[in-house]
């Protein structure tokens, strides 16, 4: 045989050999998605679990803080692990866009599945269950006919009888944000330092700290995300149990643009490995099923209304009146709503 012939010979056979061999590993490589998750781990498992029944896509979640997490992308950059952000309120998922974090996606599906006040018009990001910041009150002290609208916090007879947490955190940033969209800049103001002129303290602790100061008496009401309710009445402790009874639930602006809501969501991260994943994971958390589960787990709302909504979460009043304000304002109008915070001595 020519040596040159033998020489091609063994050359085309290795590489045949090295072809087959990255084939037949790529083809035992496991089919996965990795989840950078500010939800809890107990609430998003069950989801999880469903899903890779479902796909035979594993899913490795890493849990953190909404903020730490969106720090941690950034960093890795086109090194990072993420394929999806799963995080709280619109204005996280809005300033992870702002930030370059995520890419944007077509799906006909999600489009379909989620409604577009819910779900970032450029497809970057999307809401997958919805909570209501509504105000909650101490019954003995409040009688359900004085209540209102968000506005009607700014009341002179509210004087020393609201508590409510730091301006620092997103959901108080986004309910603002909510209100300088509806009324302008000048108004929100106004609000915001009236509703600050009836605290009954300074600001401290998060939405259950506040709930138990309203059962506690120290002052008559709060402003809280829903779904912290649900959780005292799902407790396995009897004090949450107890307090639960002791504080009612009234959505505010039911005669007008309606109650403000935020949601929970998710993106697509830019620098995906598994970009096809990603949006079959999104995909399903969408679903009806997932959203029965998102329901019952987390005693939030369903993105769709013909989902049904916990025992729990029926009790308080459904369906309430939404408002439907694009969720992109909560992200556009963050930065006025921080500095009017600021301007007013909202701590």
């Amino acid at each position: 045989m020519n040596k040159k012939f033998e020489k091609n010979i063994y050359h085309y056979l290795s590489i045949l050999i090295i072809s087959v061999t990255v084939l037949f590993s790529d083809s035992l490589k496991a089919e996965e998605v990795n989840i950078y998750s500010a939800r809890k781990g107990y609430l998003l498992q069950p989801l999880v679990d469903a899903f890779q029944d479902k796909t035979n896509i594993k899913v490795n979640v890493i849990s953190g803080k909404a903020k730490v997490l969106q720090k941690r992308i950034k960093q890795e950059g086109s090194n990072t692990r993420a394929d999806v952000l799963l995080t709280v309120d619109a204005g996280n998922l809005y300033n992870a866009k702002k930030d370059g974090l995520l890419q944007k996606i077509s799906s006909p599906k999600l489009d379909n599945l989620i409604p577009n006040y819910l779900r970032d018009d450029e497809g970057f990001w999307f809401g997958l269950s919805i909570r209501s910041r509504v105000i909650m009150y101490n019954p003995e002290k409040v009688e359900p006919s004085e209540l209102s609208s968000y506005e009607n916090l700014a009341n002179g007879k509210w004087k020393g009888r609201i508590c409510i947490r730091s301006s620092s955190n997103i959901y108080n940033q986004s309910l603002l944000a909510s209100i300088i969209s509806h009324n302008g800049e000048k108004e929100a103001e106004e609000w915001a330092q009236s509703v600050k002129n009836n605290f009954s303290r300074n600001p401290k602790g998060n939405d259950r700290t506040q709930m138990t100061s309203v059962v506690l008496g120290e002052c008559d009401l709060t402003v809280a995300n829903t779904y912290y309710l649900g959780k005292w009445v799902a407790s396995e402790k009897d004090n949450e149990r107890k307090y639960a009874k002791k504080i009612r639930v009234h959505f505010p602006n039911q005669n007008g643009r309606g109650s403000h809501i935020n949601v929970s969501g998710a993106a697509i991260v830019k620098h995906s490995k598994n970009t096809e994943n990603a949006i079959i994971f999104l995909e399903y958390l969408a679903s009806d099923e997932a959203q029965m589960l998102y329901a019952k787990a987390n005693h939030e709302y369903p993105i769709r209304d013909d989902i049904a909504v916990s025992d729990i979460v029926s009790s308080w009043g459904y369906p309430f009146k939404k408002d439907q304000l694009n969720l992109d304002e909560l992200g556009i109008n963050n930065s006025a709503a921080v500095l009017i915070f600021d301007r007013v001595g909202w701590k």
